[in-house]
């Protein structure tokens, strides 16, 4: 696999966006305008639709503000799908040629499923819900630009939790990727792609 600086994060489309991408970054990367540039690029096709599908929670009053933040920040014309939990199922559910969807973020689905603030983790839902969704790819109709944050860069963590927790979105991240047709790398607003297989 070999890397190719884009020039950053308003890049247009690599030609021929029919597959799946899988958009990496650390936090405040560029990596969410990276995607909405993909996104804007696709929009400009004719008779081409976008979506976004947040998986975030909104659980205390800065996530609420974010959340309202990258809202009022979207393109118009890209319309706001929500789950934080069933992937997959919203995934089948909203799929069509023609229409792209961006999921925003990996990270945050993960999150729900392994670090829930209130409630018990759910390995085993997780593990299920990322086998229907890895399975579910090759036969959606439409692509799919997924966002992530890459968090298995730093220090081991102490925490048994938060180690099983980078362990897992590490894993989901690797079975993402040998699903898409691109990997986009974004850092510090630079954008590096290479062919995902």
């Amino acid at each position: 696999m070999s890397f190719s600086n884009t020039g950053g994060p308003a890049a247009s489309a690599p030609p021929g966006l029919q597959g799946h991408q899988l958009v990496l970054g650390g936090q405040k990367s560029g990596k969410s305008r990276h995607a909405e540039g993909l996104a804007a690029a696709w929009l400009s096709r004719p008779e081409a639709r976008a979506s976004v599908l947040a998986t975030a929670h909104g659980h205390d009053e800065e996530m609420r503000a974010r959340i309202a933040r990258h809202r009022q920040d979207r393109l118009p014309g890209l319309a706001t799908l929500e789950e934080p939990l069933q992937l997959a199922q919203a995934l089948a559910g909203h799929s069509q040629e023609g229409h792209l969807i961006v999921v925003d973020c990996l990270t945050l689905w993960a999150t729900n499923w392994l670090m829930p603030l209130s409630g018990e983790a759910d390995l085993a839902g997780f593990h299920a819900e990322k086998e229907r969704l890895l399975a579910l790819l090759p036969e959606l109709p439409g692509p799919v630009v997924f966002i992530s944050n890459e968090i298995g860069g730093g220090l081991i963590a102490m925490s048994r939790e938060v180690r099983q927790f980078v362990d897992e979105l590490g894993l989901l991240h690797q079975g993402i990727r040998a699903r898409c047709q691109h990997l986009h790398w974004v850092v510090a607003g630079a954008v590096f792609l290479a062919d995902a297989t």
